[in-house]
């Protein structure tokens, strides 16, 4: 099947809802944060709800927990393919990025922090890392936020490339004095009959073993929820609306990742409402 067409059958590609985001750098806006329609569904209601043992590891991020204990700011830079982004003049808040920002806003309000998203559609791991070291030098970023892995998978690149490919970044981004989580692919039923994912989700959980940084293992995250009836992902190609509220669970999950793996419980945060 030609790239194209895959393109087309992926879960949430900003090109397959709507125009697309050209140049792709957006900046989540600073306005009131929205009521928070979760806070007061139980837990095993809350279609966002993911296993701890899916989502937490051992790796730490040393850099964040000192951004914000010491100096109350944070930066990260997520830099992605065409899965980061969504569509119209509110897809900036609505994707996953945005998502992000907002719950650790609210999370921690004595901090500034803001979350930039550098994504490009069909860009290749080793595309991204060659465009870390600018991104590293313009933004200064205290985290880096790697989504990459399904344009790699599509088109065939060899492994040992893939991988070479990613460590390579990684280490841009430890000389740069930053942490780096990597996210792997995105799930749905149909693009896992399209394309041979598995190896190359292999090889990032691999990679981020052997290099101690945290994997936010998107793919069986999304697996989850769709087994387990939150989503129907078979149907958030066709329904902005479920792509939407996918993105919002992914930026709480990642949320989640950043405060536990930067250990920052024990930061005081605004009191429940």
């Amino acid at each position: 099947m030609a790239i194209t067409a895959v393109m087309a059958a992926l879960l949430l590609p900003a090109a397959a809802q709507g125009p697309a985001q050209t140049p792709a750098e957006t900046k989540t806006e600073a306005g009131k944060p929205a009521a928070d329609p979760l806070a007061s569904v139980p837990l095993e209601n809350n279609p966002c709800e993911v296993p701890g043992y899916i989502l937490f590891g051992e790796s730490k991020l040393e850099h964040v927990k000192k951004a914000v204990q010491e100096h109350k700011k944070l930066t990260v830079l997520v830099l992605g393919s065409g899965s980061s982004l969504m569509p119209g003049p509110d897809g900036a808040g609505k994707a996953y990025p945005g998502r992000l920002e907002e719950v650790l806003r609210k999370r921690f309000p004595q901090v500034d922090i803001q979350v930039v998203a550098l994504a490009k559609s069909r860009q290749l791991a080793s595309d991204m890392a060659q465009s870390l070291e600018k991104a590293l030098l313009d933004r200064k970023p205290d985290l880096v936020i790697w989504q990459t892995g399904t344009v790699d998978a599509m088109r065939g690149v060899d492994p040992e490339s893939f991988r070479a490919s990613l460590d390579d970044g990684i280490d841009h981004v430890v000389d740069a004095g930053a942490d780096v989580i990597l996210m792997n692919m995105q799930y749905s039923p149909r693009t896992e009959t399209l394309i041979s994912l598995s190896n190359y989700a292999d090889i990032m959980r691999v990679v981020a073993r052997d290099r101690d940084v945290p994997l936010f293992d998107r793919r069986e995250i999304m697996r989850h929820w769709n087994d387990n009836g939150n989503f129907d992902l078979n149907l958030a190609t066709k329904d902005l609306a479920t792509a939407y509220k996918v993105h919002d669970c992914l930026g709480r999950a990642l949320a989640s990742l950043v405060v536990e793996a930067a250990d920052l419980d024990g930061i005081k945060a605004r009191p429940t409402q």
